[in-house]
């Protein structure tokens, strides 16, 4: 395995480039509301908001909604929203009751749904059994077939042969590596097999979450409309499903072994799947049933739908199954079904563990199943610079992925669907190269149009103040890398970094490429030994004068990057603080003046 070669860093100090009081220098185009010219560096004292005016209790039952609505609960659901579960109002006047056996299983009781063993022996407004718009058919001589480009075969009428045969013959593909050719999410280019070059963990043992870093080689990506890879850019990953989880959906709907890796004729009666951004059109192409589980379908990141409840009470063989089923689906079970949605974080295989007898055919589950979508991640390098010697020069490009976890009925907890595939992959690495051996992993990628917010007002002048939290701080290393090649006071660049535990979970710790406490300010909220820890948006507030000074600056930036739940959230309402203080601004003027700023692409926030 040959290492990277280490970063040279920087010797020369940064500390003359601090922004000196804006007074006097050269002001932004941005529009700005207004600026204090006082010289003293004392917080001004904040306007006093106004109190919101007092609120009264109007409702307290679904009668008392219904009577100031003016129209029925299921009504006001149906134009909520398309999951039913917006303002819920069960019905349940004059209801006979009858007696069912609830399923006596853990993936049921997961659900934790307040459903008594009486359930109405009339339901209304239950919708009818869904139409599926796809069908799966066998394919004479199939074994030499390979997986055709996403090119739509015309359907003639009253062709019924089974004989289907596509059009164009190319290179069979591995699809246990890498997504059959028709699934294109940047059209018409194909998904691009990346090497893993290197794969290592960031955080250490105890940390709250878990990050890895990857060097992924793209030596030989094809040239794309010219466009290359960005500073703050962002890849495409074509992540699979789990083989264990797609393995155990085909058990539990009765699919024999023999069979799934078979090929087969799917056609489709219109829409985009499976080839994730391709036409809205028919389709006939020659898969098998693993491949559409195992690259097409989200089968883990969805809530149920009626539809799909329905779908499974069709085909539920145990009657007080399918009366439960049906209940959920029926204005009179509305209540519970938003509990079923919205309580707890359900997939398709705890479903069918919940409702045993349930055996849909796979491709009717198929109609009701949403197109498994790629992911994105932000690179944590400079692409430009990323050249690693070897038979020349081996492209790199960089990313940190930080795995999310769910709740699981059976295991407790599970990954997501990306970050769990790049955590299987690195965990393969990582033994391997304990172990003196090499493998040949790979990463299934588009480069896309880079044309994310960071990537696209990330410009080479003018100071910068750059805030993340998390993994949310990973493409800043890629900014720091590039703005201090050439370092002088027209290239300053700040970083307030977010971490729970420097000792932990500091991402990238000594490899920004430069002398980190110069460009660096570490926040750590749960700091050993403090009885009380320090968040980033904390941070952002104690240094309003520099948010100040840099966002009034001539082509001044400011970058926020991480989750919006919390972090994202935060730190606006402190850079809102900061030019109430540092302004002479009020609350709705400071709002204002970020908003401003925001649209001229000097405050550039990407969260998720």
């Amino acid at each position: 395995m040959m290492s990277r070669p280490q970063q040279i860093l920087r010797t020369q100090t940064t500390s003359h480039c601090i922004p000196e009081d804006p007074t006097g220098s050269p002001r932004s185009v941005a529009p700005s509301l207004t600026y204090s010219s006082s010289s003293s560096d004392e917080p001004e004292e904040p306007v006093p908001r106004r109190r919101r005016a007092s609120t009264k209790l109007i409702s307290q039952s679904a009668a008392d909604v219904q009577r100031l609505i003016g129209e029925s609960g299921t009504k006001l659901i149906e134009k909520c929203c398309g999951g039913g579960c917006c303002m819920a109002i069960t019905k349940t006047d004059g209801l006979n009751y009858e007696r069912i056996s609830l399923p006596d299983n853990d993936a049921y009781r997961h659900f934790r749904l307040k459903v008594g063993e009486l359930i109405p022996t009339t339901l209304s407004s239950v919708p009818d059994a869904p139409i599926s718009n796809i069908q799966l058919l066998p394919v004479k001589n199939a074994t030499a077939i390979p997986s055709p480009a996403d090119s739509a075969i015309s359907m003639g009428e009253g062709d019924d042969s089974t004989d289907f045969t596509p059009h164009s013959i190319e290179t069979p593909i591995d699809t246990s590596v890498h997504p059959p050719n028709f699934v294109q999410p940047h059209p018409p280019y194909n998904v691009y097999s990346a090497k893993v070059f290197n794969a290592r963990e960031l955080t250490r043992e105890g940390a709250e979450k878990r990050t890895y870093h990857f060097d992924l080689d793209v030596t030989d990506y094809p040239e794309e409309l010219g466009v290359d890879f960005k500073v703050g850019g962002a890849i495409g990953i074509m992540a699979p499903n789990d083989e264990v989880v797609v393995d155990e959906l085909m058990d539990l709907l009765l699919i024999p072994k023999f069979i799934r890796d078979r090929p087969v004729l799917l056609k489709t009666g219109g829409g985009r799947w499976p080839t994730v951004w391709g036409e809205e059109e028919a389709r006939e192409i020659i898969t098998t049933r693993r491949d559409l589980l195992a690259w097409c379908t989200d089968i883990q990141s969805m809530a149920p739908t009626k539809p799909l409840l329905r779908l499974l009470a069709e085909h539920a063989s145990d009657e007080d199954e399918k009366k439960l089923l049906m209940f959920l689906t029926s204005a009179e079970g509305q209540g519970i079904f938003c509990d079923m949605r919205t309580v707890t974080h359900s997939t398709i295989n705890q479903l069918l563990h919940a409702f045993p007898s349930s055996k849909p055919p796979l491709a009717d589950l198929l109609s009701q199943l949403p197109q498994l979508m790629p992911r994105f991640y932000s690179l944590s390098n400079d692409p430009h610079e990323s050249c690693v010697p070897r038979d020349g020069c081996s492209r790199l490009i960089e990313i940190a992925v930080t795995v999310h976890e769910d709740s699981h009925w059976r295991d407790g907890k599970r990954t997501g669907v990306g970050s769990g595939f790049f955590e299987r992959q690195a965990r393969k690495f990582i033994a391997a190269e304990k172990a003196g051996e090499k493998l040949d992993l790979r990463i299934p990628m588009f480069k896309g149009l880079m044309s994310n917010p960071l990537a696209k007002q990330f410009i080479s002048d003018g100071p910068m103040l750059l805030i993340g939290a998390g993994v949310g701080v990973a493409p800043f290393r890629g900014f720091v890398q590039r703005r201090l090649k050439n370092a002088n006071c027209a290239n300053k660049v700040w970083v307030l970094q977010g971490v729970r535990d420097s000792l932990l979970d500091e991402l990238y710790s000594g490899e920004w490429g430069v002398h980190e406490d110069e460009v660096k300010k570490v926040v750590q909220s749960r700091k050993p030994g403090s009885g009380s820890g320090k968040y980033v948006q904390d941070e952002v507030r104690a240094q309003a004068k520099l948010v100040w000074d840099i966002i009034n600056s001539v082509d001044g930036r400011v970058f926020v990057c991480g989750s919006s739940k919390g972090m994202g959230e935060g730190v606006e309402e402190a850079l809102v603080d900061c030019a109430m203080a540092k302004g002479n601004l009020g609350r709705e003027e400071a709002q204002k003046f970020w908003n401003l700023k925001k649209e001229v692409g000097q405050y550039i926030a990407e969260t998720w």
